[in-house]
């Protein structure tokens, strides 16, 4: 091969892999909403029930790096908030249920209203602001019903 064509390919394989890291790392942590019908049931996940306004359910593992420090941001934001619960689910020894949420990256969090339906769902380590923002917007839905 040609040094020059081989230099060229190398380049181009650089600039691709530079913009799928920066596509990728764009994603993590933005709130997508979530069009779900399924009501979570609280004792599948092991626990007794769910918040009476709102869950932030956290999906970790023990190699999660990442999961420690998000975990003490969704307590602290949970602990602010009446009605608000938050839920961390060791998914280390359940794939069964990391396979049922679609869970493919941790952390991962879902946010569930008070019916347990899923709402929004992060990838990564969300903003505190973003998840406080979808807490907000749950509240003013169920005022208004």
């Amino acid at each position: 091969m040609e040094p020059i064509v081989a230099l060229l390919l190398l380049v181009a394989l650089v600039a691709v892999t530079t913009v799928i890291g920066l596509v990728v790392r764009h994603r993590q942590g933005r709130a997508r909403a979530v069009d779900s019908v399924e009501i979570v049931d609280p004792q599948r996940l092991g626990v007794d029930a769910l918040g009476g306004e709102a869950t932030l359910l956290q999906f970790s593992t023990e190699m999660c790096s990442r999961c420690p420090g998000v975990h003490r941001m969704l307590s602290d934001v949970a602990g602010t908030r009446d009605g608000v619960r938050h839920l961390d689910v060791d998914l280390t020894h359940r794939p069964d249920i990391a396979q049922h949420f679609r869970v493919l990256q941790t952390p991962t969090t879902l946010v569930l209203d008070r019916r347990g339906i899923v709402r929004t769902r992060f990838g990564g380590v969300p903003a505190r602001d973003v998840v406080e923002r979808e807490l907000d917007t749950l509240q003013k839905e169920s005022t208004r019903a």
